[in-house]
């Protein structure tokens, strides 16, 4: 059963028309309530009574806490493709009005089967909407797709939210004061919420094809993406940057096999701590899957290495190319949210709880600088904290300590009990122009899977333990930081400021225009000279007036835009167009050695790479429009 939860002002709604034979009677009139909680509900294949009943003792919890005993069961098919049959889903309907009101619940029910329009005002509280998944067994679905008992338990979950400030104070949420932190007002409804799926194309979905980096790709499964040119160089470009700063942290660079045996027993045992949804392959007498993350090949790696306490904190590092997660169709939104993606994924091993957490903070600190090296500072991304209540408990200050780091209040979920093999993580998460959010860098105390793969260390008297072990992605996936690019970007143009990427990511990051073809040679060459120094340059040898080349550079975010005529030869002063300037401060003159030395010095700590492109306009193809 799926539910969309909507603790709301009021709603009005009219039956217009039968949907269905066996719809129910019912006046064709205005119906209207208020102060209410609404209950979008999806009937699906295989509920029943028992799942009626779970379903209104969890909203009744919910009734309780925002002091409202009135609700309206909405029949709502929209949120599953798996309904139930309508004889079924009615009687199930039925009985949670039934149950709701032998609880004491004011309780009524929208008519089932007919196409009804609705109005309805929703409360602005971080609780207000919220998504659930109810569910009362597991395993396999119908078509065999393998559902993690972690999933299932992360949909069922029951959570206390706070707001955690620097100075330590704990606030919950409904209670906490959010002007001032409209970005996290965002994140903690989104999140609460549990409400997953895209109603509206991202902007970044629009960009990334106006810029020709990629798109989706028809012929494969949904959520898998084919790259152009410039696309693979940005990505490569955050690859190599993102390696770079976990070599020198001290990671070990490894590389392991994307797919691996479901019947497996510590892999086995590990799927079902994972809340990820699996591809599974078929090979010969195996059922294989293909990972979610690089745990599995490196864990096995571990298991069969020697390791002395004196290798503690070991950290072991691969970039994936790819992970795999079987995202709901209904979820998944251009780079948000795919199904095959980059994930950077470094683990260390630490001796105990005290090195766990001394090597976490590093690792935090590691994480922001790496985002900050991408494009996006601590403004852009909001901070999450999800742990036990018996972990915050004993380790306050350490928790304490990361949103003291973080320099702002976080959103913090707390569990009564542990569901999953960690017993803290945290993630820092971009909120997107549809206050949607996606996880960004991530970290996790991990007291499980050690024991699970046999993974040990011999310690100073020469026993042997079972190490902690740490789970981070200092990025997160490659994918999503270049969709918080792109949208930052977006929300940029938005309030007026001018959209681009960063300098040492933008794939042409000059553009020597000439102002007819007199001066071809003399813009070929000096795109040639500038493309020795490890710049990206291009130039616009097309049929088109010069207005028409430098209006197309800034639709393509090029950063300078060179303008060659007789007197920029005559001279050796160029008339640069400077993508972050505005106004009359836009056109600089300078010499190219000028323009050079400013390009490599502003991008000398970032790798480069050449973009696999013609340097000449004319020769290149288009993969847009």
């Amino acid at each position: 059963m799926k539910i969309l939860q909507l603790h709301s002002n009021f709603i009005e709604y009219r039956p217009i028309e039968k949907e269905i034979s066996s719809a129910e009677d019912v006046d064709k009139r205005i119906y209207r309530l208020e102060d209410l909680v609404v209950l979008f509900t999806c009937v699906e294949k295989g509920d029943t009574i028992e799942t009626a009943y779970k379903a209104i003792d969890e909203v009744k919890e919910f009734l309780n806490k925002v002091k409202v005993n009135r609700i309206l069961i909405y029949p709502y098919a929209h949120l599953s493709s798996e309904l139930a049959e309508p004889s079924e889903a009615l009687k199930i309907l039925e009985e949670m009005g039934v149950y709701a009101s032998k609880l004491g619940i004011e309780a009524y029910r929208a008519p089932f089967g007919w196409c009804k329009e609705f109005s309805i005002s929703v409360k602005g509280h971080p609780l207000a909407e919220q998504f659930k998944s109810i569910v009362l067994g597991g395993g396999k679905t119908g078509k065999g797709e393998v559902i993690s008992k972690a999933l299932e338990a992360e949909e069922k979950i029951v959570s206390h939210w706070f707001i955690l400030k620097p100075d330590g104070s704990m606030v919950p949420v409904e209670e906490f004061d959010f002007a001032g932190h409209e970005n996290l007002r965002k994140f903690a409804a989104y999140e609460i919420s549990k409400s997953r799926a895209a109603q509206q194309t991202p902007p970044h979905v629009i960009l990334m094809r106006k810029l020709e980096l990629a798109d989706y790709e028809d012929a494969s499964d949904p959520g898998n993406f084919r790259w152009y040119p410039k696309g693979n160089l940005i990505k490569s470009l955050i690859e190599e940057f993102v390696t770079e700063k976990v070599i020198a942290y001290g990671a070990l660079k490894v590389e392991t096999p994307i797919m691996y045996d479901l019947e497996h027993p510590a892999l086995a045992n590990y799927l079902h701590r994972f809340p990820a949804r699996q591809y599974i392959v078929k090979s010969e007498d195996k059922e294989l899957f293909l990972r979610f993350s690089a745990c599995f090949g490196q864990f096995l790696m571990l298991h069969d290495a020697q390791i002395s306490y004196r290798h503690l904190p070991l950290k072991i590092y691969e970039l994936t190319h790819y992970s795999f997660r079987r995202e709901k169709s209904g979820e998944l939104a251009g780079l948000r949210r795919l199904r095959a993606f980059t994930m950077p994924d470094c683990h260390a091993l630490c001796a105990d709880m005290e090195q766990a957490k001394e090597e976490a903070i590093k690792r935090f600190k590691l994480s922001m600088e790496t985002l900050e090296g991408i494009g996006l500072t601590r403004e852009d991304y909001e901070l999450a904290i999800r742990f036990t209540k018996d972990f915050y408990a004993a380790n306050r200050d350490f928790i304490v300590s990361l949103v003291s780091l973080f320099g702002k209040p976080a959103l913090v979920e707390m569990w009564d009990e542990r569901f999953f093999y960690f017993v803290l993580k945290w993630e820092f998460n971009f909120v997107d122009n549809l206050d949607k959010a996606s996880a960004l860098s991530t970290d996790q105390i991990d007291i499980e899977n050690a024991e699970r793969y046999g993974i040990t260390y011999v310690d100073e008297k020469g026993e042997k333990k079972y190490p902690l072990i740490l789970h981070c992605s200092p990025s997160g996936a490659i994918e999503r930081d270049i969709y918080a690019l792109l949208e930052k970007a977006y929300k940029i143009q938005k309030t007026g400021g001018t959209p681009m990427l960063p300098l040492w990511l933008s794939p042409t990051q000059v553009r020597i225009v000439p102002v007819s073809e007199n001066f071809y040679n003399e813009a070929e060459k000096m795109a040639e000279e500038i493309s020795k120094r490890r710049i990206r340059a291009d130039w616009d040898d097309r049929p088109l007036t010069m207005q028409k080349k430098i209006r197309e550079a800034e639709m393509e975010w090029i950063p300078y835009i060179v303008v060659i005529g007789q007197e920029e030869v005559s001279t050796g002063m160029l008339a640069v167009r400077d993508r972050r300037l505005r106004g009359e401060r836009k056109i600089r003159r300078m010499r190219l050695e000028e323009l050079i030395d400013e390009i490599r010095k502003e991008t000398e700590d970032k790798p480069f790479k050449p973009l696999t492109l013609p340097m000449a306009l004319s020769k290149r193809p288009r993969f847009y429009g």
